[in-house]
């Protein structure tokens, strides 16, 4: 029994001198370098080059592949909103915009429920960049940015857009507009207009009555005749022309 006894005593005293000295927030943050929640922490870790990574902000267990933009404006951009060639299509009902949808290596949108619960452990601003099909390109940047910050429920508040603090890129302010509206698609209508926005415009997105920024409509290829239903940024492009490439993306500010 004695002998038993003292085993456990040293095996005690050998856990407690490899904790020696370490705090317990330092252990929680050890652990978060091993679980980043965003690109920021990833790029903490020495991991600074473009691509793909995991990141983990429903918690330790789930992780949730992301493209890391390590290089624009100093790095560290968690990108949740990414076009390019329009091989996924962003017509999509609530579910899929709640949850996320396509490939952290080409075309996706991360899910409101992860960018609500990122926004909720950090602070962020927002990047958007843009780009035409003539090669210009064009930024806005929003100090900050947040996905229902004070509701209980993010999705029964309707993942509300918090944005402020513009700062312009050549791409004027599209997205003001929009801040305080819920999120709405077609199977879930949550604008002030009295027509469904997200199908009248084609895509998902906060609207208002309807929009200035339709970032998740129809990949139509530049110039098109149809009314705003495109890649539309109004402030730099109009309602009739729509972007090769769109970016959005937050960092911790």
């Amino acid at each position: 029994m004695k002998a038993a006894l003292l085993v456990l005593l040293v095996h005690a005293s050998s856990v407690s001198s490899q904790f020696s000295g370490i705090r317990g927030d330092a252990l929680v943050e050890k652990q978060c370098l091993q679980q980043p929640l965003d690109c920021d922490d990833i790029y903490s870790q020495g991991l600074q080059a473009d691509g793909v990574y995991l990141i983990y902000p429903l918690g330790p267990s789930v992780p949730v592949p992301v493209f890391c933009d390590m290089t624009t404006d100093e790095g560290k951009w968690t990108v949740f909103q990414k076009r390019f060639n329009g091989s996924v299509s962003f017509f999509r009902g609530w579910n899929d915009y709640k949850l996320g949808f396509g490939r952290a290596d080409g075309e996706y949108w991360l899910g409101l429920q992860n960018l609500h619960l990122l926004t909720l452990k950090q602070d962020y601003e927002l990047r958007v960049d843009l780009e035409d099909f003539e090669n210009n390109t064009a930024f806005a940047k929003y100090k900050d940015f947040s996905i229902s910050p004070n509701a209980i429920s993010a999705e029964e508040d309707g993942y509300t857009l918090h944005v402020a603090g513009f700062e312009d890129g050549g791409a004027g302010d599209s997205l003001s507009y929009h801040s305080g509206q819920k999120f709405s698609t077609f199977d879930r209508d949550q604008d002030l207009f009295v027509q469904n926005c997200a199908a009248l415009s084609s895509g998902a997105f906060w609207f208002r009555s309807c929009h200035f920024a339709n970032l998740n409509g129809f990949y139509l290829g530049g110039s098109h005749l149809s009314y705003a239903n495109g890649i539309n940024w109004a402030q730099w492009k109009g309602f009739y022309y729509s972007l090769k490439r769109t970016e959005m993306k937050i960092r911790r500010a």
